[in-house]
């Protein structure tokens, strides 16, 4: 897409800016009406147009393929020119996008200054799409973890459709991360992928966001859903969007078409819907805070993504790898971890999941001196024992138990934690632990803990009778 479309019904005037251009170095395209016109666009946009506003014995005249190229193709810059100029008329275009006017007869000089700004704003505008498609693209899915690789195969079935997939699981788990994958992997990948954070929009501005809008003053301002055409559009927590809005989305997934707020014109846009939420729309839609219709058309594809507890094993790749992302982005320390940081960030507790991680991650690198390996006391929580090293400070409830109690609900608890941290793998337990696998089976059946079959991965828990006859 480095070339010029020159669109006039007069041969000669067709001919001269295109000798004119190419004395200059530019490639040029012909075209003498809308027809010719739509087809070597749709064959490959050019980087610019230049218009005439007048076509004989055309379909559409300038006005109207200006309309259409702005909607399908809206970073292709679009210079108007006519033999009629006049103010309303440079007024009409440049509302309508057009990008200058320029009146015939043109002054040469005037029209390659025009043409090298438009020029070099087509330029800018694709390099700015492909840094947002390279950004997609290096969207990494991280982890080995057995909920993980069943994520990933949900994922990978869904790359090849439209479908609409609504993503569930907690705060911070990577629900964008997978919608990003799908995207990058999908069809649509050299296309944009547009985020609307449904909570992160004022109410009263949420559908000029989404749709656009036009106004006498500034023209046609797209909205997301515009910018998105061709590509994905990604409703972040979606269960936050406004109700009125809602039933305008639901419209257009219908439609596939809507009108700026403030306009007329109906616009087309083609579209992959990916929806998010963490919170549940089962109880929404009783609450009516979301629609039913809404949910059903969103939730075509549902694909629930593990929260951190669920892949504890996936934990040490997560931490090396925002460990080289801060250092390729920020110039942080390339730093290793130690096995006890590792193991005691494998059973912390993680309520903002992969993104407190990476969180964690990044304040241990710009707050540690930088050398060596990260060790165990620069985690949270080892800090505030510092002072009393090897003191095991025992829990309320722990504390008022007999011995023998005490020490059973401490192994019991122990084991627990570290099942679950390699996934109910009970060979690498048994190791971590120092026990023989067989002593361990029986230790476990002892306590009562048991592992099962959750989500794809083991996890271990306390088996209920046995808790209730002891």
């Amino acid at each position: 897409m480095s070339d010029i479309l020159i669109v006039d019904d007069e041969r000669d005037i067709r001919e001269l800016i295109s000798d004119i251009l190419e004395d200059e170095g530019f490639a040029t395209r012909l075209a003498s009406n809308s027809d010719e016109t739509m087809a070597e666009i749709n064959t490959e946009a050019p980087a610019l147009i230049i218009l005439d506003i007048w076509l004989k014995d055309s379909r559409m005249d300038g006005i109207d393929i200006l309309k259409t190229v702005k909607r399908d193709n809206p970073d292709v810059p679009v210079v108007i020119i006519s033999g009629h100029g006049n103010i309303e008329i440079a007024v009409a275009a440049i509302k309508q996008g057009a990008y200058d006017f320029i009146e015939k007869p043109f002054n040469i000089d005037q029209l390659l200054v025009v043409i090298r700004r438009a020029m070099e704003t087509s330029r800018l505008r694709r390099e700015n799409q492909n840094l947002k498609r390279r950004d997609v693209a290096t969207s990494e899915m991280i982890g080995t973890s057995a909920s993980y690789r069943a994520l990933l195969g949900q994922l990978d079935k869904v790359t090849k459709s439209n479908g609409r997939v609504m993503l569930t699981g907690p705060a911070g788990s990577g629900k964008e991360v997978a919608a990003r994958y799908i995207h990058a992997h999908s069809a649509r990948a050299s296309a944009p992928f547009v985020t609307v954070n449904c909570a992160g929009v004022a109410p009263d501005r949420m559908e000029e966001v989404l749709f656009g809008r036009e106004t006498p003053d500034r023209g046609v301002e797209p909205g997301l859903l515009e910018q998105a055409h061709g590509g994905v559009i990604y409703f972040d927590e979606v269960a936050d969007m406004p109700l009125g809005t809602q039933s305008k989305i639901l419209r257009v997934l219908v439609d596939q078409q809507f009108t700026r707020v403030g306009g007329t014109d109906k616009v087309r846009v083609d579209l992959r819907v990916i929806s998010s939420t963490n919170r549940d729309l089962d109880q929404a839609i009783k609450a009516d805070t979301f629609r039913q219709e809404l949910y059903h058309r969103l939730n075509v594809v549902p694909i629930a993504v593990p929260s951190l507890e669920e892949r504890r094993e996936d934990i040490p790749l997560l931490a090396e790898h925002f460990i080289a992302e801060f250092n390729t982005s920020q110039g942080l320390p390339q730093r290793a971890l130690t096995e006890d940081a590792v193991a005691l960030m494998q059973t912390m507790v993680w309520p903002g999941n992969v993104r407190q991680l990476k969180n964690l991650v990044e304040r241990v690198l710009i707050l540690g001196d930088g050398t060596g390996p990260i060790e165990a006391r620069e985690l949270p929580g080892e800090e505030e024992n510092g002072g009393d090293e090897g003191r095991v400070v025992l829990s309320g409830a722990l504390a008022t138990l007999p011995l023998r109690e005490a020490r059973e609900a401490f192994e019991r608890e122990y084991l627990l934690t570290q099942i679950n941290r390699f996934g109910g793998n009970i060979s690498r337990t048994a190791n971590f632990v120092g026990m023989e696998r067989s002593a361990l089976h029986r230790k476990l059946k002892s306590l009562g803990v048991v592992t099962s079959a959750k989500a794809g991965v083991r996890v271990a828990h306390v088996d209920e009778e046995i808790e209730a006859a002891g």
